[in-house]
């Protein structure tokens, strides 16, 4: 069992002001993996304090982009180091498969790091503009301030070091809650940052519930907030952040869509749809949950579908041969089992799964596909974030459009076609804020990120790292 006493706080390990604690239980056994302390408001105050003054008074915003990119490159050596405890960790209090996405993150946590660094050095930091009036004006990127990190349970460990690295390089000082489903692998993060000696208060580590969070949000002395998670979580922070002209970066839920073209390979289509669907045990945000399938194609591309989900291997996460492990918890079972059973309800058809595989413990839910979908239908408008997928018919590429632009979300969507041209065509008019044509991928050199109500902001790419940044314009005399 891994367990830590206290926070990374100030620069160093500090207790807890308060004596209770968060257990973090297997979604795979039930069984206890881990414990650490639950942070109260006095040590929330605490790290902003420390984050204020370092970002104030100390001196890594004045450092040099290439002085703060040194001071960070040997995280990446560091983590890497560590990658079989993250590993270890992820597949514990996630859940998800070691083969899978946790491997991802473990192994490719100290890729990140430097992936992350270079875009910050090759981003414009400051550039010169001629004046209307005269003289010439200098534009600035400065960094924001004390930035609050809110990381999600499905992805914590690669969603840190997104929100951290960029904030950290423009020179921002940063206090990071981590998810109280799946805290373990921040503490092996802070336990890194630990040993860069990076100025104290720079980064801050400090776990916590729901109502922690909000208490982070809404201090006085933090001045931007990223948040990754719900879209009903989200407006709430929004919210707060609009009461206080706080900035925030927020990337939300998503009911991506996959356009599937009657000149479509079926077998193209369906390995991306459920490498996003069901990956992270279905658990992603930017997975294409509804397939638009043109008449011609839809019985074929549905008969395809059936084999391969009964072809997945559901059980023990540790196992390599597991396909797709538990939901994160009982309850998020207990929420997605009530959209199964409200595709039911309204007549939708269960091709395969819809209920629970014969394992002895764990919070398993089987990899599930619906036809007879009306877009109309809860299990097509909301995000369920299971492993649940809902295969609409429809007439032709103008339906199917329509109906991919027929949602609140506009996180990712993918077009399916034997005519590339055609496929970035429809993909333009498609309003979702990442696409792609005849597969499914995230480009970290790209912005990431939804219209509508899948969030406000971009991480990754040039924009992820101006999130991170003020502009000043500076007037000068001819």
């Amino acid at each position: 069992m891994w367990s830590w006493d206290g926070f990374y706080s100030g620069g160093e390990w500090v207790e807890p002001t308060g004596s209770s604690s968060l257990d973090v239980v297997s979604p795979s056994s039930e069984r206890l993996v881990g414990r650490v302390p639950i942070s109260t408001s006095d040590d929330v105050d605490k790290a902003v304090s420390s984050a204020r003054r370092a970002f104030d008074e100390g001196p890594w915003p004045r450092l040099s982009v290439a002085e703060r990119a040194d001071a960070l490159r040997p995280l990446g050596d560091h983590l890497q180091a560590r990658a079989d405890d993250l590993l270890q960790i992820l597949v514990s209090e996630v859940g998800a498969p070691i083969s899978g996405m946790a491997a991802i993150q473990a192994h490719g946590a100290g890729f990140m790091v430097g992936m992350l660094i270079d875009q910050a050095m090759a981003f414009t930091w400051s550039d010169e503009r001629s004046s209307l009036v005269g003289g010439r004006t200098i534009v600035l990127r400065e960094p924001v301030g004390v930035v609050a990190a809110i990381v999600p349970w499905n992805g914590p460990l690669s969603l840190t070091l997104i929100k951290s690295i960029p904030a950290l390089m423009a020179g921002c000082t940063v206090v990071v809650k981590p998810p109280p489903e799946t805290p373990l692998n921040g503490y092996v993060v802070a336990e890194c940052v630990d040993r860069l000696g990076l100025p104290p208060g720079v980064f801050n580590i400090i776990p916590g519930d729901r109502e922690i969070g909000e208490h982070l949000v809404r201090h006085p002395d933090v001045d931007k907030v990223t948040f990754t998670g719900s879209t009903a979580a989200g407006r709430r922070v929004g919210g707060i952040c609009g009461e206080h002209l706080k900035r925030c970066s927020l990337e939300l839920g998503g009911k991506s869509a996959a356009i599937v073209l009657e000149d479509a390979d079926p077998e193209v289509v369906v390995a991306a749809v459920l490498e996003s669907a069901f990956g992270t045990n279905g658990q992603q945000c930017f997975g294409l949950t509804r397939v638009v399938a043109t008449d011609p194609i839809h019985d074929r591309l549905v008969e395809h579908f059936v084999e391969a989900v009964a072809a997945l291997r559901v059980g023990d996460p540790f196992d390599p041969a597991t396909d797709m492990g538990p939901l994160v918890a009982e309850r998020q079972r207990t929420r997605v089992e009530g959209y199964v059973q409200s595709g039911r309800d309204d007549g939708c058809r269960v091709e395969i799964g819809g209920g629970r595989p014969d394992l002895s413990t764990g919070w398993y839910v089987e990899p599930t596909v619906f036809t007879g979908v009306d877009n109309s239908m809860r299990i097509a408008r909301e995000e369920i974030f299971g492993p649940v997928l809902s295969v609409i018919r429809c007439r032709d590429e103008a339906e199917a459009l329509a109906i991919a632009n027929d949602s609140i979300y506009g996180l990712a969507g993918a077009v399916f076609t034997a005519d590339v041209e055609r496929g970035e065509r429809i993909a333009r008019r498609v309003r979702t804020g990442m696409l792609t044509v005849n597969g499914w991928q995230v480009n970290p050199n790209a912005p990431l990120g939804g219209f509508k109500c899948s969030g406000i902001g971009r991480e990754f790419g040039p924009e992820g790292q101006s999130a991170f940044t003020e502009p000043k314009a500076i007037n000068l005399p001819a």
